[in-house]
């Protein structure tokens, strides 16, 4: 694993920590958008493509929205294999559902930044949203991607279903920073932490989070309003990983999602939703995680359990 540095791929370590030991995710670099009246990105059928992975919790929520939004016949998609190794994402598509670089042929993901901007220095990550037209990458922050989904191509679909209307904005809002820093990447702080201290700071705002998650629910369906929105769906990609994934190899395991009786319900609920159930692939969450971590799983053993997440 590693990282583009003036466009050279340079092999590191894929955990980043502050001196505290405490894990610190890197900021994404293109941060475009796609517009009817933009300068550069205009609405058009066939003209982008997403690459995923389907391991990936960030990269989950925009096949989500690309679903919910009807835009599966516009926005082309290219799925990486989940082993992330020396050379971090791979196209290799000896794996059931990796489809290897149908744009470029390519063999690694990291060729995709390097043919859009030659002396890139960046992380090196999925969803990338890409532009064929001018052969470069409009955006790979997924929280950007999926506002990008929820309105941008509403002329072009037809599909005008709102999961960030502005009346809900701001509750939306403060939903989504606890639950980024606390839960997303929660999990990520407490597998990741370099020390004892910064791994137990990590696992008890997680729980912390959950707990309020938890009791939320047992009095509302949803996080925000009496309808699914953005918040949901920034949740459940980690809820879905979690009992699978996160309560083992990131030791995040004070309580699986099944000892939550009301997050349990809406996680039942919520994946019955076709977008959410059919972009969900569990072979390669396992897969990845377990196979690609080699200082956490160095013999790189994966779990035959559990068989369900409910």
């Amino acid at each position: 694993m590693g990282r583009l540095v003036d466009g050279k791929w340079i092999e590191s370590s894929l955990i980043t920590s502050d001196e505290e030991g405490s894990f610190k995710r890197q900021p994404r670099t293109f941060l475009d958008t796609i517009a009817a009246d933009h300068s550069r990105f205009q609405v058009e059928s066939g003209r982008y493509h997403l690459y995923v992975s389907y391991a990936c919790p960030w990269a989950h929520r925009t096949l989500i929205f690309r679903s919910l939004k009807e835009l599966e016949n516009h926005i082309s998609v290219s799925v990486v294999h989940p082993d992330m190794m020396e050379q971090g994402w791979s196209f290799a598509s000896n794996f059931p559902g990796a489809t290897g670089d149908e744009l470029h042929g390519f063999d690694q993901l990291f060729e995709v930044y390097q043919k859009a901007q030659r002396d890139v220095s960046t992380s090196v990550t999925v969803p990338i949203l890409w532009d064929k037209k001018l052969d470069t990458i409009v955006n790979n922050e997924s929280s950007q991607i999926i506002r990008i989904f929820n309105s941008a191509f509403n002329e072009l679909t037809g599909n005008s279903v709102d999961f960030y209307p502005e009346a809900l904005r701001s509750e939306i809002d403060s939903w989504n920073e606890e639950i980024y820093e606390c839960v997303n990447n929660g999990v990520y702080r407490s597998g990741f932490a370099q020390s004892q201290s910064a791994h137990e700071h990590a696992v008890n705002e997680l729980f912390r989070a959950l707990d309020k998650i938890d009791r939320h629910l047992s009095r509302h369906s949803y996080l925000v309003g009496n309808q699914l929105t953005e918040a949901d769906l920034r949740l459940i990609p980690t809820l879905l990983r979690f009992d699978v994934v996160y309560v083992t190899h990131f030791k995040a395991n004070r309580k699986r999602i099944k000892d939550y009786t009301h997050i349990s319900e809406y996680l039942r609920r919520l994946y019955k939703i076709p977008a959410i159930h059919q972009t969900t692939h569990f072979d390669h969450i396992k897969r990845h995680y377990y196979y690609s971590h080699e200082s956490i799983n160095p013999q790189r053993i994966i779990p035959v359990g559990p068989d369900s997440i409910f």
